[in-house]
């Protein structure tokens, strides 16, 4: 009996260590048109000081270094929380099981998403060096389009 729950438990850890934390770009065709920057900050229902952090500084910055670029829709910045049922498709089609910043650059038509969670994990509570990397690679992205 110990050795199935030991491996009941195993398994559930592999499985999460699995789906969590990896860097994923997918491309997937949309309308051909279509050219912009879509910044996904997902969360669970509690959320911690990092997990709350994470949201404030990506907004400062796009803010603060994208205002025009988010009026003219070239950036949009959508906060989503995975736990509410109405989620569940664009937190399955990003792999968000909890907090996750993505970047989705769409250029004419193609997506690509690039996982910033580390990043912003390992950056979520210094304003400064959040913003300026968020900045530079949102600036990157950019160039591309």
């Amino acid at each position: 009996m110990k050795t199935i729950k030991l491996f009941t438990v195993l398994t559930i850890g592999l499985v999460l260590t699995a789906c969590n934390g990896q860097k994923k770009s997918k491309d997937t065709p949309l309308e051909a048109s279509i050219s912009k920057i879509e910044v996904f900050d997902f969360h669970a229902t509690h959320r911690c000081m990092t997990c709350n952090a994470i949201e404030k500084n990506t907004r400062y910055t796009l803010d603060t270094y994208f205002s025009k670029e988010l009026k003219e829709n070239k950036i949009t910045f959508q906060v989503i929380n995975v736990d509410k049922e109405e989620n569940e498709k664009i937190a399955e089609k990003f792999e968000a099981s909890g907090t996750s910043l993505f970047l989705n650059v769409i250029k004419n038509g193609k997506e690509t998403k690039i996982d910033l969670t580390d990043f912003a994990f390992m950056n979520g509570l210094d304003q400064e060096a959040f913003s300026k990397e968020l900045k530079a690679k949102i600036n990157t992205e950019l160039k591309t389009l």
